[in-house]
């Protein structure tokens, strides 16, 4: 029998059952569509349920509301998840949800931006937690807007240097706004991944980058809780909840048990699997909406003057460019970030003029 209800709560209970849910919402439509990552969403499920029922801040009727926090899926395998919380806030229907996959459905098997709660295409791993903070350093740095920024993250794509790339620039520049989930599960694709549940080696790595590291077990709802609330109170670091799970977490059949990686249950086991996970329901979520209405600060626009030449000028590439982007900063959404050569492409001159819309990144291309 299906359970109905209806909640804007602190209920630690309540996330406990969302958190089923999901894993059942996630198996469903995987079992549907007869592809799709279940397992991988199913480990991340406690996380993502006590995040979206007590501290997510978003209005799901104004999806371009500019205080909304963001949460971007980085593991964006783990779609079946991210839909199935989509139906939980009332944001989609179980008849769409159950369209996964399907041809034209808006529900493909990563998240896309044709859906409006969607900031970002993350099918491609490694690229959510850099996207995330240039999300977190244009709210803290130029719209001066209180959105939080939430990155979920599985333990396989931390192999990519663009993840550490990311934490390095979120540490230097300070973004206390900015919080990563990693979801260590364990297991990849074909295997154990390069730590295993060796969260001591993630530690330590995250402190080096000048991140703040939050060790606990994703599946224990008042430790994830307390998580959460010491991301959102600390100052001057960015935050990274390194949080060990079980892949397939919720079915015994499957539970931390190699070769279910990106599988769809067949139906007989997703039937023993909703069973073992109490059934389906129909939970709802009210999400806090943002407590403010501030608009991203501004400066007035001003018509740029672009640089002329004459035909017989010798004018080297690179000093038409820095002359170029000088010019174009005159309106105030131009924004230049760097890879240690604004010397030899004169974009030091824009960093001159504007250094609150300039950004230093040295040489880390995957980050720019």
């Amino acid at each position: 029998m299906a359970v109905t209800e209806t909640v804007a709560t602190t209920d630690l209970e309540f996330a406990r059952q969302l958190g089923q849910q999901l894993r059942v919402d996630s198996i469903r439509c995987s079992t549907a569509a007869g592809s799709g990552h279940p397992t991988s969403s199913m480990s991340a499920a406690d996380l993502i349920a006590v995040l979206i029922s007590r501290y997510l801040q978003y209005d799901w009727g104004k999806p371009k509301d500019p205080n909304n926090d963001h949460l971007i899926f980085s593991k964006g395998h783990a779609s079946p998840l991210c839909y199935a919380m989509f139906k939980a806030v009332g944001a989609i229907t179980d008849a769409e949800l159950m369209t996964f996959r399907k041809f034209g459905s808006r529900l493909q098997g990563h998240p896309t931006p044709a859906l409006p709660w969607v900031d970002v295409a993350t099918g491609s791993l490694g690229q959510g937690l850099p996207i995330g903070v240039g999300v977190a350093l244009a709210g803290h740095n130029l719209d001066k807007l209180p959105f939080h920024v939430w990155v979920l993250c599985g333990d396989s794509e931390l192999a990519e240097g663009s993840i550490w790339e990311a934490l390095d620039k979120a540490g230097h520049y300070q973004l206390s706004n900015l919080t990563a989930i990693w979801d260590i599960n364990r297991l990849g694709q074909r295997g154990e991944t390069e730590f295993g549940w060796n969260l001591d080696v993630y530690r330590r790595r995250v402190e080096s980058f000048g991140c703040y590291p939050i060790v606990i077990d994703g599946h224990d709802l008042g430790a994830i809780d307390r998580a959460f609330g010491e991301a959102l109170s600390n100052t001057g670091k960015p935050t990274v909840i390194i949080a060990r799970t079980v892949k397939g977490k919720g079915f015994s059949e499957i539970e931390n048990k190699d070769g279910w990686h990106g599988k769809a249950l067949p139906p007989d086991m997703a039937e023993r699997a909703i069973k073992e996970l109490g059934g389906i329901r129909n939970l709802k979520v009210k999400t806090q909406k943002p407590e403010r209405s501030a608009a991203p600060k501004r400066a007035a626009t001003t018509e740029p003057v672009l640089p002329t030449y004459k035909k017989e000028d010798k004018v080297a590439t690179r000093k038409a460019y820095g002359d170029a982007l000088l010019a174009l900063g005159a309106m105030p959404d131009v924004v230049a970030m760097d890879g240690e050569v604004s010397n030899s492409t004169h974009a030091d001159e824009f960093a001159k003029a504007h250094p609150d819309r300039f950004f230093e990144m040295w040489i880390s291309e995957q980050q720019l």
